[in-house]
């Protein structure tokens, strides 16, 4: 039987291409797929900086607050007159004359020497009352929003009486029966008592919005126990806005010290403060106007850089104020 099928057709001619590659200097290895990284650093604290030494106001309330502080720390720098020791019947409620600027007292002190020597004592005053409150808030805030429960129950109600008794009238009544034994730190201790639970309020929503976050749940997952996640992730993420009412209740707290004298529950007499001045000085306000302008104008200042920083850092810790901008 014969094979009729047709032929194989040939196979059609490989044609190769020569491969040529180029020398390694003519042809330099650039990383065409690399991801480009921005140059400069960025996150909450860094933009918040960047936003903050470009407004002119910051500027003015943070040599403000320097100037304050410098003088609190070294009130010799700036006068050699006694505040107490030297004053004389003589110069009672005297105009300014050489090396007394701002003229004299009723009793005839020095009130530059006065408002210099009583800054350490409202400065004070305000921090030993922010130590305390920003301590309280901390505890009772981060362990009520983080908890929840029946923990976020019994400390909120806690708070809820606190906040319901206004700081200003409890510390009258605490100085009133602690009146043989006024100081700073009694003083600090009646108005810091009483004025924590905007703080801890504050840090409890934030803590409710941050622990709800991916990287909360990852810790969860991970093992971590919930206490170190509060501290290592929760409560630094939530921080921010406990630094803008701390700067707020600072000038809260040397406004407070200050009415506690004016209202004569305050320091004693013989303690030099701005507050202590205004109450001696009310009397003479037609007078003497300036035995009462000149103390009122260094704790308004003061006040004003306190509360003038404050809403800065807290429009530059703000994304969506510093985008409106």
């Amino acid at each position: 039987m014969s094979n009729n099928l047709p032929p194989e057709p040939a196979a059609a001619p490989v044609r190769s291409a020569g491969h040529y590659v180029a020398p390694i200097d003519e042809t330099p290895l650039v990383a065409v797929d690399t991801v480009k990284i921005a140059d400069k650093k960025s996150n909450l604290w860094i933009d918040a900086w960047r936003d903050l030494r470009g407004r002119p106001f910051f500027w003015i309330s943070a040599v403000l607050i320097l100037l304050v502080v410098f003088v609190a720390l070294f009130p010799f720098l700036f006068t050699q007159t006694p505040p107490n020791d030297e004053c004389f019947l003589a110069n009672s409620n005297g105009a300014p004359v050489a090396g007394h600027p701002l003229g004299f007292t009723k009793q005839g002190c020095d009130i530059y020497s006065r408002i210099i020597n009583g800054t350490s004592t409202s400065l004070s005053v305000g921090l030993l009352v922010i130590f305390l409150t920003t301590i309280l808030g901390l505890v009772f805030g981060a362990f009520a929003g983080f908890y929840g429960g029946w923990v976020d129950s019994v400390l909120s109600r806690v708070g809820d009486i606190f906040f319901s008794i206004p700081y200003i009238l409890a510390a009258v009544v605490i100085m009133s029966v602690l009146s043989q034994y006024r100081s700073i730190w009694t003083i600090s201790l009646a108005i810091g008592l009483f004025a924590w639970p905007s703080t801890a309020r504050v840090l409890r929503s934030e803590i409710l919005r941050v622990k709800s976050a991916d990287y909360v749940m990852a810790s969860t997952a991970l093992g971590v126990s919930r206490f170190k996640i509060l501290l290592k992730h929760v409560l630094p993420n939530s921080i921010a806005p406990v630094i803008v009412i701390t700067a707020i209740s600072l000038a809260g707290a040397i406004v407070a010290e200050a009415t506690l004298s004016f209202l004569g529950v305050g320091l004693g007499g013989s303690v030099m403060s701005w507050g202590n001045d205004i109450n001696q000085a009310q009397g003479d306000l037609r007078s003497a106007p300036q035995t009462l302008i000149y103390p009122s104008l260094a704790l308004s200042l003061t006040v004003f850089a306190f509360i003038m920083l404050s809403e800065l850092v807290r429009d530059a810790l703000d994304p969506k104020a510093r985008a409106l901008r």
